[in-house]
């Protein structure tokens, strides 16, 4: 019983960024953890030291790749921080028989909550006129049809990629009178539809109805530029697109034509197609509203994203609580 006690006393956890330390304590308090001393790991430092740990806890999409976990010869878990994992290669862990987990959780919530208020703040055109206000100052007139924005009680959502967060934002839009449609890659089971009060169309469909379209599906091969010309094309003119998900979801260039042009009223964004960066063209244009990749970014919800985290690791090296595995890629 000793022995077991202190071999789980030994195994060595690698974090590749410093915060919220108070969410780790746990961790700390039983296992030898490391943390970097200079806020942030780069990839060339964790290749050289990964060979002498046993978790490897990556945040804000830290590359796990072949390359990392062949030097990786003791690594039995990548704990993500965050609910998106496209950053680490899941299908060559899993050969290697890593277990890779994430925090779907405590995500949902404030991701769908921004998505919410990015679609309320392009409709009814918050931020551009909060610019134009300030500019502008007391010679701003009220009242006259260029402040004009978009209803958005009555209108239609439509939701592409309906998990956790896709769910909850249907919950928030029923809650605000709007239809909502969505396409997923399984449709749900009637009871649940029912529940959410949706309605499942084809891809086709959702882009040709929805006066908004929201982005909430997970970024694969198969989901890269999912919206890109033809299918920007094809929504109304009227329409406006909203994603939180993962910036190359959209292709950017065909956006950026699409809001200069008029294909589509504007857009809501929060993630962008290269990394966090979004392309120069976006700043200029005012019927886009643009957040720094915020979804998660509130205090709180930092917090609980550290004790999911904290769960996972336990909950895998004692078996004593779930750990929220990826299965496949």
């Amino acid at each position: 019983m000793h022995n077991q006690e202190n071999e789980k006393r030994m195994i060595k956890i690698l974090f590749t960024y410093d915060m919220f330390r108070d969410g780790f304590t746990e961790l700390e308090e039983r296992y030898e953890v490391t943390f970097p001393e200079e806020k942030v790991l780069s990839y060339e430092k964790v290749s050289e030291i990964i060979a002498d740990y046993d978790i490897l806890c990556c945040m804000f999409g830290f590359s796990v790749d072949q390359e990392l976990m062949e030097k990786a010869t003791k690594l039995k878990l990548i704990a993500n921080y965050g609910v998106g994992y496209n950053n680490i290669d899941v299908a060559y862990a899993i050969r290697k028989g890593i277990t890779v987990a994430n925090t779907p959780d405590p995500v949902t919530a404030p991701t769908a909550n921004l998505a919410l208020g990015l679609l309320i703040d392009s409709a009814r055109r918050i931020t551009e006129l909060d610019r134009k206000l300030r500019k502008e100052r007391g010679n701003m007139k009220r009242g006259i049809l260029e402040n004009l924005g978009t209803n958005i009680t009555g209108q239609t959502l439509g939701i592409i990629g309906m998990g956790r967060i896709g769910k909850a934002l249907a919950k928030r839009a029923n809650a605000c009178g709007m239809e909502v449609l969505y396409h997923n890659r399984r449709q749900l089971h009637m009871e649940e539809e029912t529940r959410l009060n949706v309605e499942y169309v084809e891809f086709e469909e959702i882009l040709e109805r929805s006066d908004f379209v929201s982005l909430n599906a997970p970024y694969t091969t198969e989901t890269h530029h999912i919206i890109g010309e033809p299918e920007l094309k094809k929504m109304k003119q009227s329409a406006i697109l909203i994603n939180t998900a993962r910036g190359p979801l959209v292709d950017e260039k065909a956006l950026i034509g699409a809001l200069k042009n008029g294909e589509i009223r504007g857009a809501g964004l929060d993630v962008y197609e290269f990394d966090d960066f979004p392309s120069e063209e976006l700043f200029e244009l005012e019927n886009v509203v643009l957040t720094p990749h915020i979804g998660t970014q509130t205090m709180h919800d930092r917090m609980e994203m550290a004790k999911a985290v904290t769960k996972n690791v336990i909950g895998f090296i004692e078996g004593d609580r779930p750990v929220n595995k990826i299965f496949c890629p």
